[in-house]
């Protein structure tokens, strides 16, 4: 009889992931420039350095939780659209980047800031604009052009902060500890 093998999160790969979702509600609740339906913030961040290094399911669950709990905080409904585009800044990163942020300096930056256009492209520019249309009632014409500049503005600096974050020295950290949870395994 085939046994089947169950993957289970350490312990520590849940207090990082917790980290993450407090670090992401912090950035996205309490730092960030609302601005009607724009939002200007850093919370994309620590979803997209929870996949990159969690891995890419570990990334949408700290989306998703985030994404929750943000909108118990500000008493927001939960729209199903928003909280998909919530889960792929962790999903898209996590399963693309760690694919293509391999060998030199240069090529794992340009397989990094990939993952994030690509996450941006569509939790900002399609999930979250489709949310806001379709429940919350937003004209598309109306909001197109200012989720564009927000996707012009933010998807740079967060693949700034993501790359400095990935080819810093808490990659080398958290790469040990990850050898070391899979050499236990």
């Amino acid at each position: 009889m085939h046994q089947e093998t169950k993957r289970r999160w350490s312990v520590k790969t849940i207090v990082f992931m917790g980290f993450f979702v407090a670090m992401n509600i912090v950035l996205t609740r309490f730092c960030s420039i609302d601005l009607g339906p724009f939002r200007l913030g850093f919370g994309p961040a620590a979803t997209i350095m929870s996949g990159l290094w969690l891995g890419p399911l570990a990334g949408g669950v700290v989306g998703m939780v985030a994404d929750l709990i943000g909108c118990l905080i500000d008493g927001y409904a939960i729209n199903p659209l928003i909280t998909v585009s919530a889960i792929l800044w962790g999903v898209v990163p996590g399963a693309m980047g760690l694919r293509l942020a391999k060998g030199s300096t240069k090529r794992k930056t340009v397989g990094i800031c990939a993952s994030v256009v690509v996450a941006a492209v569509l939790s900002t520019i399609i999930f979250n604009t489709a949310g806001m249309v379709l429940f919350m009632g937003y004209s598309l014409y109306a909001i197109l052009p200012g989720r564009l500049i927000q996707f012009a503005v933010m998807t740079p600096l967060l693949c700034v902060i993501t790359v400095s974050l990935y080819l810093s020295p808490l990659t080398q950290i958290l790469a040990g500890y990850l050898r070391e949870r899979r050499a236990r395994a």
